[in-house]
C-alpha cells in the first residue's frame, strides 16, 4: 500500500481520516482541495491544477485526500488502494456543518458559514457519483478497494491493519 487514493462526499471525514493514514504510514498527504484553491476563496485553472496532480501521481507514494469526480479515473488508474467513505448524507451534512468555524489542513482558510453550494453537493454526491465509481470499481478490480459504509468501519480498519 503506497499508492492510496481517499474518496467521499464533503464532510465524510476524507481529510482526517486521511491524516490518520498518514501518521500510520508516513506516506506523503496530499489535499486536492488545497491544489484546487488559494486562500483568497478563488482557485488555479483546471490545467494547472492537472499540471500538479499529475505530477503527484508519477509519484511511487502518495496519499490524496478528495473527490474531484472528473480525476477519479486517472487516480484510480495510478493508485494501488481505494479508500470510498460512503456514507449517509445525513452523517456528512452533519460533518461539514460541524466543521463551520474549525481551521482544517486540507483547505486554505476557514469556513465563517455553512456553504450552500457545499450542502448541495452533499446531497447530490451519491446521484452524481455512485454510478461511476460503481463503474470503474469494476472496471478496476486489481485494485484494493474498500468501502466504509461507518466512521466506526474506517476507525476499526486504522486499527486492524496499521
Amino acid at each position: 500500500m503506497k499508492r492510496i487514493m481517499v474518496i467521499g462526499s464533503p464532510g465524510s471525514g476524507k481529510s482526517v481520516f486521511s491524516v490518520k493514514l498518514q501518521e500510520k504510514t508516513g506516506l506523503p498527504l496530499y489535499h486536492l482541495d488545497n491544489i484546487w484553491w488559494k486562500p483568497d476563496r478563488t482557485h488555479v485553472s483546471r490545467e494547472e491544477f492537472d499540471a500538479a496532480l499529475f505530477a503527484i501521481l508519477e509519484r511511487d507514494e502518495w496519499i490524496i485526500d478528495g473527490s474531484y469526480s472528473r480525476t477519479f479515473e486517472p487516480r484510480i488508474k495510478a493508485c494501488d488502494t481505494v479508500i470510498d467513505l460512503d456514507y449517509d448524507t445525513d452523517v456528512c451534512m452533519e460533518g461539514i456543518v460541524n466543521r463551520v468555524g474549525q481551521a482544517r489542513p486540507d483547505i486554505p482558510w476557514t469556513e465563517q458559514t455553512l456553504d450552500p453550494e457545499l450542502v448541495e453537493l452533499v446531497k447530490t454526491y451519491k446521484m452524481r457519483n455512485g454510478p461511476v465509481l460503481s463503474e470503474l470499481f469494476r472496471k478496476y478490480r486489481d485494485k484494493d478497494i474498500h468501502i466504509f459504509r461507518t466512521r466506526e468501519e474506517a476507525e476499526e480498519w486504522l486499527t486492524k491493519n496499521f
